[in-house]
């Protein structure tokens, strides 16, 4: 091991301007460093020096290294890897629901009871007039194993309208006075691409599912500048004690018109914690898409001087991404487009429901083209396998008509592809380096009964294909769609390897174990290959000389841990760009 780390080291150091007898800011010796280079190597120390890794390898070569004024860090065996990068979670619009709306989610939220109390106390506590806004509730985790209705909550909410998201995003619950307020009654026609639920007798039962909640979310009253700002500070934070230095935020704005102003505040808000020094994540930021051509001309204009990311657009820190289209529904609503009938429960199939596009599928396959026309990276929103061929096909078109590689269009969450799409998505990745997926391993654990209930016993065997796309050589990097599921990636690396459900009333094994993956390849999806697909793994991503020192340190080894422990993981320290973000007091 010394002499092929000393090469290495060697080879790395040929790469950096300082002179050889400069020493370390810092070294890291006595661990286990898990590089996750091409050859997936594994170390026992590192160096940093001016914010890169210097050298990695034995503990004797890095303590040879060390000068005067270099910090050591003992590591006692610890496990060293890459930081942890999230490739798809709402960092901007989830910190801000932690600061202003109340936790419905599991586990403080068993049953309706227990909406019922928390959403009480928060309109006790509301401004006069104000809103009474929740999110995370999950009907799958809930013990009457319903929707919520605006029944159950108008008693105590008095008379204040209230909007309470479904932890998916895609569909929520408001109450009798948001109904009255956004002109819902019974007459009140379906939007296109949303459903607003009734009851048996026709009348809304308060749950409004994707562009039906745009009736009454027009309503919410917008956070400002500042607010925007300490959110992201949050967020921050919270992701440096999670091991995570990297993020990719999947969509600015809103897709339900076009919005420059609320776009542009969210994008200036997260310049305005770069230039604060509080941005200690590397930040990759889609911008949402309209819904047509038009008005994504007019984002096309506004965006364009923030650079491009396949042209090298950005500081390597805040990067303006491109842009996201939302193409279909969600699994838990039972929305996403499907080409067979949705299963209501595990045996019982809910006929003539297969789901929907988010919009005209013409107008997608448009958008696609002139986003691609134009330079720009694309991620699109696609769970069933109805939409997820719709979209690689266009995806394909558009690179077969104008061939262009390295653009890394996505397919955002992926859940359930066509053997037609593994096999476009493999294709366009050899000749392009794009179409590549970028899933939500948690989706099978957090949604687990829910999930299992709505794509019946056969499909659930297919979700989440991560075995298919090793095997095929399909490259796929992770995000945990915060808010939709927590976002600690250890949840996910564990998710990749175990695929089991966190609650599951039937007591079986639904989603099997045959497209299940290792750890090196689950960790894998969270460092290198979400680097690549935020057109950053020449820069993080692995822990290799010459790469910015973004570090995590473990409590465990993801590649020697049972599975079962996996998921508890503890960090215990964060090293963001060369600098120490968080350090756990088990660490002294």
């Amino acid at each position: 091991m010394g002499n092929r780390w000393s090469a290495a080291f060697a080879l790395g150091c040929a790469g950096l301007a300082a002179t050889a007898d400069e020493p370390p800011d810092r070294i890291l010796v006595n661990g286990r460093v898990l590089t996750v280079d091409a050859a997936d190597r594994v170390a026992e120390a590192l160096a940093i020096r001016d914010g890169r890794i210097l050298a990695v390898g034995t503990t004797e070569d890095i303590e040879r290294l060390a000068g005067h004024g270099t910090e050591r860090i003992d590591l006692a065996g610890r496990t060293a890897t890459p930081g942890l990068i999230d490739a798809h979670a709402h960092f901007s619009s989830g910190g801000l629901l932690r600061l202003t709306q109340v936790d419905l989610s599991y586990p403080q939220v068993t049953g309706i009871a227990d909406v019922v109390r928390l959403v009480g106390e928060r309109a006790a506590s509301a401004r006069d007039g104000g809103w009474v806004l929740g999110r995370g509730w999950d009907e799958g985790k809930l013990a009457e194993r319903r929707l919520p209705r605006a029944s159950d909550i108008d008693a105590v909410t008095a008379g204040r309208p209230a909007w309470l998201v479904q932890t998916s995003g895609h569909y929520g619950l408001a109450n009798s006075a948001a109904l009255e307020l956004a002109g819902i009654t019974r007459d009140t026609p379906d939007p296109p691409g949303g459903t607003i639920d009734r009851d048996a007798d026709g009348r809304p039962t308060g749950v409004l599912k994707e562009s039906a909640m745009g009736l009454v979310t027009r309503h919410l009253p917008q956070a400002g500048p500042d607010t925007l700002r300490e959110a992201l500070r949050a967020m921050a934070r919270e992701f440096n004690r999670e091991c995570m230095t990297g993020v990719k935020d999947p969509g600015i704005g809103s897709g339900l018109s076009f919005d420059p102003d609320a776009a542009l505040q969210t994008w200036n808000a997260y310049r305005d914690v770069l230039v604060s020094g509080d941005l200690t994540v590397r930040a990759f930021v889609l911008w949402t898409s309209p819904q047509n051509v038009d008005d994504a001309r007019r984002l096309l204009a506004l965006i364009e001087p923030f650079g491009k990311p396949a042209e090298g657009g950005g500081d390597g820190r805040l990067v303006s991404g491109g842009i996201k289209i939302f193409a279909d529904g969600s699994g838990g609503a039972r929305t996403a487009w499907m080409w067979q009938d949705w299963n209501r429960d595990r045996t019982g199939i809910d006929a003539g429901n297969r789901g929907y596009p988010a919009f005209d599928p013409a107008a997608i396959r448009d958008l696609i083209a002139l986003y691609h026309d134009a330079g720009f990276h694309v991620g699109t929103h696609a769970i069933g396998d109805r939409t997820i061929d719709w979209v690689v096909d266009s995806y394909a078109a558009a690179l077969q008509r104008k061939p262009v590689k390295g653009l890394r269009h996505s397919l955002i969450h992926a859940n359930i592809p066509s053997g037609h799409a593994l096999d476009v998505i493999a294709a366009m990745q050899r000749e392009y380096d794009a179409v590549i997926p970028e899933p939500s391993p948690s989706f099978t654990w957090w949604f687990g009964a829910t999930y299992a209930a709505n794509f019946g016993p056969e499909r659930s065997l297919r979700l989440n294909p991560f075995a298919t796309f090793e095997k095929r050589g399909i490259r796929w990097a992770s995000g945990s769609d915060y808010f939709v599921t927590p976002f600690p990636a250890r949840y996910g690396i564990w998710a990749a390897v175990a695929r089991e459900p966190l609650l599951n009333p039937e007591g079986d094994d639904p989603f099997g174990r045959a497209e299940a993956v290792d750890a090196r390849a689950a960790l894998r999806s969270f460092t290198i290959n979400a680097a690549h697909q935020m057109f950053m793994d020449d820069l993080t991503g692995s822990l290799e000389p010459g790469k910015r020192a973004d570090i995590a340190v473990w409590d465990r080894d993801f590649y020697q841990a049972p599975t079962a422990d996996l998921k508890d993981a503890s960090c215990h320290m964060t090293i963001f760009d060369g600098d120490v973000v968080h350090r756990s007091n088990r660490f002294p």
